[in-house]
């Protein structure tokens, strides 16, 4: 004999003043609590690799300059270049390299910046790289 063999075959009680839960709310009440917020978060950005920004040495320094200054003595022609660029991390040490292609609009020696046409600016002493293939007689 149970406990409760005297209640199992009465009916199931149904409020007279209160409505059933919607079986959509009634269901939520059982979803997984996430107790650590934002902590696969922080486990994801300490994981996520950076790269410290090299030096370029005299001889790839020299290269550069040249570059650059071919390509704005002949800004009118208005070429495509691909220009390598150290980008910093907004939230750790270091930072990527990434392609930008674009023409250049304007050299801004006092703010040390290339204006692209697009409206983008990159920072001279971010710049690593600039490629095109003009470039491919003119380093010879």
């Amino acid at each position: 004999m149970s406990r409760y063999d005297d209640i199992i075959d009465l009916p199931h009680h149904v409020s007279e003043i209160m409505r059933p839960m919607p079986l959509q709310n009634r269901a939520a009440q059982f979803a997984p609590f996430a107790a650590l917020t934002g902590h696969e978060a922080a486990i994801n950005e300490t994981a996520r690799l950076t790269s410290t920004k090299t030096e370029l040495s005299d001889c790839e320094k020299t290269i550069l300059d040249r570059r650059l200054s071919y390509a704005v003595s002949h800004l009118s022609c208005r070429l495509p270049l691909d220009f390598t660029v150290f980008v910093p991390d907004r939230w750790k040490t270091g930072g990527s390299y990434v392609n930008i292609t674009g023409i250049i609009k304007k050299l801004d020696t006092i703010g040390r910046l290339i204006i692209l046409e697009d409206g983008r600016h990159l920072r001279l002493d971010c710049i690593a790289g600039i490629d095109s293939p003009i470039f491919d007689t003119f380093d010879q």
